[in-house]
């Protein structure tokens, strides 16, 4: 059903995209857009610590030390596969780059900053990984392929199917460096949705053959906030389109009919984060509501230096707001699926900022690589899974520098991540959730030092690298990997569900035919098909997705590294 006006809430990307997709391809005024929101950025964040110090954030444990960077997490970039993103990219300036759009500025970046990882792995007592050979067995190999060329039609057969479940009778798939990296370069788990690792090898078939160096990945020239939800934002404030941030949508009015599942907003409840305050907001017969239905940092908290990030166990604020739409229609999903399982979803993230180059100086010459696009892993060399196998301790991205615009030239930005935060740390004897930045970078010292080959190892200067940092910010996401949890295909509702008049949703955790959540890619598409929706736009006109699952030489390519 056509509108003319649009109510969006969250104000993550796939809402902004959403936005602009209205605005240039439906024609809309921008005055006629109106956000409501906590913020102004989503999961796509990174700035100052004091940026993220709001009363929502940290509301029971106020921060000590807000002064160096904090980004709670970063996407990998894939122009091959993320062509919705890149088509919205180049239809707004860039922020950093004068004359070129957000698109052109990160292809610039892109092309002189190329991506090849040369430590990908990395392990106690063996240094770096040769991890070009995937170390799979014919059963692994049997069971990938099944996966591989299972037809979209029979996906269903994959509902409420853990990755560990599919692989039942073969535990090896787990010790394999293609597990590692898949597990680490894209967040999955062995308790994640084999549905979702299906069409991530569909998707990415051709990453399969390159994995090890991350050559498809691409980066922007700055961190994901400035290099792509600035440009929006500005962009979409200079259409005149309005954002009301520390806002949050508690609850629906929806139309009584004699159509029981016919879905029509007619008013929400909005309530003030800071005053506590709530209005009724009318949703009249031309307004469209857009919103997106989940967040991957909904609950998080940051800690600091001295302080661990505390665990905050409210239910996810847009999971909340959904789950009120799902007591009343039949059709909407499952939130509970995503957001009532933290121990399959949760992560602790850490950003580190250094005043000079001596850690960076030190990664550069144990990993061989500068700083840039490399993704490292650091192996257990004891056992620590259920099975009592290895997996990976801890991951960590070192950034071409400066990641943020206002860094000194002297200073390094760093980011890791604990994909499994209550394991215990080796080096600090505490899980690793329970740390302090401090204590995280310590731990972070102490794995370099075991694959560290010399002269001199990383440990004779922990004191004179401790002393160069600025400050390390933990970060608490309970809901970091929800979107990867095990699931059916009915459990995330549609991008436009059936009998909704005015209702649509984004994000990661609405349900796209082909599409792989936890990406920009997923995110731009929801926006553009709810916009094209609204603004009736033919959806022929929607960004062609490639196909390269039905591409026969990239699946040779795959099916000779699967041999190899």
């Amino acid at each position: 059903m056509v509108k003319s006006k649009a109510i969006m809430i969250g104000s993550g990307l796939s809402n902004m995209a959403a936005a602009v997709y209205l605005i240039q391809d439906g024609h809309w005024d921008g005055k006629d857009i109106t956000f409501y929101g906590v913020d102004m950025h989503g999961a796509n964040d990174g700035g100052i610590t004091t940026d993220f110090t709001n009363e929502y954030w940290n509301k029971e444990h106020p921060m000590e030390n807000t002064t160096g960077y904090v980004a709670r997490g970063g996407r990998m970039l894939n122009y091959r596969t993320y062509v919705d993103l890149m088509d919205v990219l180049d239809r707004i300036p860039s922020v950093t780059e004068p004359g070129m759009t957000a698109a052109e500025d990160t292809r610039d970046f892109d092309s002189k900053h190329r991506t090849f990882d040369k430590a990908r792995l990395l392990q106690g007592g063996k240094g770096i990984i040769n991890a070009s050979k995937m170390g799979f067995n014919n059963k692994d190999r049997e069971l990938l392929t099944k996966l591989i060329l299972m037809p979209d039609n029979e996906e269903e057969k994959l509902d409420n199917v853990t990755i560990a479940d599919y692989f039942k009778d073969d535990p090896h798939m787990f010790q394999t460096n293609f597990w590692y990296m898949w597990e680490t370069t894209f967040a999955f788990r062995t308790q994640s949705a084999a549905q979702e690792l299906r069409r991530y090898m569909h998707q990415m078939i051709y990453e399969f053959t390159q994995i090890e160096h991350l050559v498809g990945v691409n980066r922007t020239r700055y961190n994901q906030f400035e290099s792509m939800i600035e440009p929006l934002i500005k962009y979409l404030q200079g259409q005149n389109v309005t954002f009301i941030d520390n806002k949050i949508v508690e609850d629906w009015k929806f139309k009584d009919t004699a159509m029981q599942d016919e879905i029509t907003v007619t008013g929400l409840k909005v309530k003030d984060v800071k005053t506590g305050d709530v209005e009724d907001v009318e949703v009249d017969d031309d307004t469209a509501v857009i919103f997106t239905n989940g967040s991957i940092t909904d609950s998080a908290t940051m800690g600091d230096y001295n302080t661990p990030a505390p665990e905050n166990m409210e239910y996810g604020i847009s999971a909340a707001l959904w789950k009120k739409a799902t007591e009343r229609f039949y059709n909407l999903g499952t939130p509970d699926k995503f957001f009532n399982d933290r121990s399959a979803s949760e992560w602790v993230s850490f950003t580190l900022t250094t005043k000079d180059h001596l850690f960076l100086n030190e990664i550069v010459r144990i990993t061989t690589q500068e700083p840039g696009n490399a993704l490292n892993s650091f192996l257990s060399t004891t056992p620590i899974t259920p099975l009592n196998q290895k997996d990976i301790n801890m991951s960590i991205v070192v950034h071409h520098q400066p990641h943020f615009t206002t860094q000194n030239p002297n200073e390094t930005v760093l980011w890791g991540y604990f994909l499994y935060p209550r394991r215990q740390g080796e080096f600090v004897h505490k899980p690793y959730i329970k740390m302090t930045g401090k204590e995280m970078a310590q731990e972070l010292i102490g794995q370099l030092s075991k694959v560290d080959p010399g002269p001199g190892n990383i440990k004779d200067k922990e004191k004179e690298i401790m002393d160069s940092i600025i400050n390390n910010i933990p970060v608490y996401m309970p809901y970091a990997s929800a979107l990867f949890n095990n699931r059916a295909k009915t459990d995330r509702p549609e991008v436009l569900p059936k009998h909704s008049t005015n209702l649509a949703f984004t994000g990661e955790f609405a349900e796209q035919p082909y599409q792989m959540i936890f990406t920009e890619q997923s995110a731009v598409r929801s926006g553009e098909i709810a916009a094209y929706h609204f603004a009736g736009v033919p959806m022929e006109n929607l960004v062609k997705t490639p196909r390269y699952d039905k591409d026969p030489k990239t699946l040779m390519k795959a099916t000779k590294k699967l041999f190899d």
